[in-house]
């Protein structure tokens, strides 16, 4: 990327909600670490993330983002809504953070952090601690909360990230064949997803044998696919950091009967769910939803984790958002809101009586839930 995806009107309007909530919490700043955090604050839009980047938010005045000193082009291009501090190699984030904090006569203050992300090691977090002086206090999820809802312009993104998707699963589909090698069909794949205008996504495409299907992380290898074996295929395309993942199961040359059955009570339980995400129900209600068209087809002996999560913006290496999983959940009292969007996933498999799933992203609007991705369903047979 070589600009920020956001209106200055959108990121200040985020600021502004997080700093009502840090006062509310009676809190003088706060020090944000998730990358997913920092480019809903600031837009940053880069793979620089591998390293820490620290974005101090206090109640007045300029957020400053901390980060390394090589990467001062890209954000002095990118972001307006923060001051850029960069440290040499020779020293952390930590050091340079604590003297921002004193610079920002925020020593002595109640400063939140967060402590549960990928973003922030425990050793930086001890250094940062014990360099600045400060009433630490834990302010994980805060932001994350916010994220959960889209604004226009991030659902516009997402439609964006969902046309990139039905792209690259429509080149995908298209190679799979009998003899087909599993580095050609990804390669097809990644094609037509960069050819389509997509960004490089948070993890994935994972396409591979039916025989690895539990492997669950892992992708294409260096087979080649037969007649006969379901080739899985899960992939997202991405526009500035927000994805619209699906998921198709491919069959090479036929669908048994009991295969092409269990599609049809996977399509019925997936139109379950997208009927049960209203404003104000739970998520263990649209897992319910789901559980009930299983139930009723003589599949009450198989339960899952869940049948989606909460997707949007995701930095490498997931498309989940962080380091953490938001599920429609059989026991989860999440509240589903207008603007959420989900990563649906019916999935029947290994129940003994055929196999199938299917998963599309699915946006909650004010005129009900739209299923953002439109490759076809199927049963597909290649």
């Amino acid at each position: 990327m070589d600009r920020n995806p956001f209106s200055e009107a959108e990121i200040a309007g985020r600021l502004v909600r997080v700093r009502t909530a840090l006062a509310e919490r009676e809190l003088d700043a706060a020090v944000f670490a998730s990358p997913e955090n920092v480019f809903y604050l600031t837009g940053l839009d880069h793979w620089g993330y591998f390293a820490p980047h620290l974005l101090i938010v206090p109640l007045e005045g300029k957020p400053v983002l901390v980060t390394r000193s090589m990467e001062r082009v890209t954000i002095e291009k990118q972001v307006t809504a923060a001051e850029f501090r960069g440290h040499s190699d020779s020293e952390t984030a930590a050091d340079l953070a604590a003297r921002v904090l004193a610079e920002l006569s925020l020593s002595g203050k109640r400063i939140g952090l967060e402590y549960w992300t990928a973003g922030l090691s425990h050793g930086l977090a001890v250094a940062l601690q014990t360099q600045a002086d400060a009433r630490w206090s834990d302010v994980s999820g805060l932001v994350d909360r916010m994220r959960r809802v889209k604004s226009a312009e991030e659902q516009a993104l997402m439609r964006q990230a969902a046309q990139v998707t039905d792209a690259a699963a429509g080149a995908a589909i298209a190679a799979i064949s009998d003899g087909a090698s599993e580095q050609e069909v990804a390669a097809q794949c990644v094609a037509a997803m960069i050819r389509a205008g997509g960004h490089a996504p948070g993890f994935g495409p994972f396409i591979r044998p039916a025989a690895r299907l539990g492997e669950e992380h892992t992708t294409w290898g260096d087979g080649i696919y037969r007649k006969g074996e379901p080739v899985f295929v899960e992939l997202s395309g991405c526009i500035s950091r927000y994805h619209a993942p699906l998921g198709r199961l491919v069959r090479i040359g036929h669908i048994s009967d009991e295969d092409a059955a269990m599609a049809e009570v996977t399509a019925r339980a997936f139109d379950a769910v997208v009927e049960a995400l209203k404003p104000g129900a739970r998520a263990r209600d649209v897992y319910a939803a789901w559980q009930t068209v299983a139930d009723e087809a003589g599949l009450s002996h198989y339960r899952r984790h869940h049948c989606g999560y909460l997707v949007g913006a995701g930095q490498p290496p997931s498309w989940t958002g962080g380091n953490s999983v938001t599920g429609l959940r059989h026991d989860s009292d999440l509240e589903i809101e207008t603007g959420m969007s989900f990563h649906i996933l019916s999935w029947l498999m290994g129940t003994g009586r055929g196999d199938d799933f299917v998963s599309n992203t699915v946006l909650l609007t004010d005129a009900g839930a739209e299923v953002l991705t439109r490759t076809p369903a199927g049963p597909i047979v290649r």
